[in-house]
């Protein structure tokens, strides 16, 4: 039973934390976005998954120095370029608006996060699983198009419909955030190497994968952290730090950025007691789960208010995700 369920049961649960880090975000005021953003992104992607892999993964910084070269090289790289598409993702908003941008890049994130990882196996055309992870990928991104859909028609019924002067450079660059933001899954899956060199110096399977996270977002850090300094000193918005008034802003940031690693990391168990095919199927049932979990907070915090219908087409959009999460599930018992 273990086996069957347990696997599944912590990326739901992983899905609970990444539906809700994005509540901090609301809360950036009266710090700049700049400096919100580095304490989020020290917290979310360097200090917690060191501290966490330093608990539970003895030995390290020896385990990283002894894996193979062009895993670590892989997995860094494809982190750095997860970190881009995460900017382009909030410059494309202003051009197509959250609801369609939201939808193009968790769609995009979620069938490309899986199907390179799963193409990347050995013998994956003829794996039986094959068809099935096909078709639950498909219903997802079908899923997480009617839920965009539906995002775009509470913002014309609260006319918060954002105004574009350029929706094709919008949906262009949506697009190509989507692509590199399944690179994350992407890095952690070409991180394999790493988490079997850890499970050879007698580290348990589940935890092992919290020595590739390492590798995976130092690559990640790099370009957040890099991106968020140059913004600080482009707007000369260093003195921001000391802003009065600004604990709760600190204190958001920090959970943000505990919620957002407790996602990977759970994510990164459940998907390690899965074996190969974990990061192939796990990643797009964390992303469609994590959808009805934002959207849930959103219900409750009045985003839906006045909008009738489109909260029941939403509620049809987060139907179809959770039936691609039983299809993925299915694929593992093939």
């Amino acid at each position: 039973m273990e086996t069957t369920f347990a696997p599944f049961l912590l990326i739901i649960f992983a899905s609970i934390f990444q539906g809700s880090f994005g509540l901090g975000m609301k809360y950036m005021a009266p710090l700049k976005w700049e400096s919100w953003w580095l304490v989020h992104a020290t917290i979310a992607m360097l200090i917690f998954p060191i501290a966490w892999a330093l608990i539970s993964v003895p030995g390290l910084f020896d385990i990283i120095k002894s894996a193979p070269v062009n895993a670590i090289t892989l997995a860094m790289l494809f982190g750095f370029l997860w970190g881009i598409g995460g900017i382009m993702f909030g410059v494309c908003i202003p051009f197509i608006g959250m609801s369609l941008t939201y939808g193009i890049v968790m769609g995009l994130a979620s069938s490309v996060g899986s199907l390179i990882p799963l193409f990347q196996m050995e013998n994956a055309i003829s794996n039986p699983a094959t068809p099935y992870v096909i078709a639950g990928v498909f219903v997802m991104l079908i899923g997480v198009a009617i839920t965009a859909v539906a995002g775009i028609r509470r913002d014309k019924a609260k006319n918060a419909e954002s105004k574009s002067g350029n929706i094709v450079k919008g949906l262009i660059i949506a697009a190509v955030s989507g692509v590199l933001s399944a690179l994350l899954n992407v890095g952690f899956a070409n991180a394999a190497p790493l988490a079997k060199v850890a499970e050879g110096a007698g580290v348990i399977a589940r935890n092992s994968s919290l020595a590739a996270w390492v590798v995976v977002l130092a690559g990640a850090y790099i370009m957040n952290a890099g991106y968020a300094i140059i913004q600080l000193f482009r707007n000369k918005s260093w003195g921001t730090f000391g802003t009065p008034g600004s604990g709760k802003a600190y204190m958001w940031s920090v959970l943000a950025g505990l919620s957002w690693f407790a996602a990977l990391g759970v994510y990164g168990q459940g998907s390690a007691l899965l074996g190969e095919i974990g990061p192939v199927i796990g990643w797009p049932i964390l992303l469609g789960l994590s959808l009805i979990i934002s959207n849930l907070w959103a219900y409750l915090s009045g985003e839906w208010k006045g909008a009738s219908k489109a909260f029941r087409l939403l509620l049809i959009g987060l139907l179809v995700l959770i039936l691609a999460s039983v299809i993925l599930g299915y694929a593992n018992n093939v």
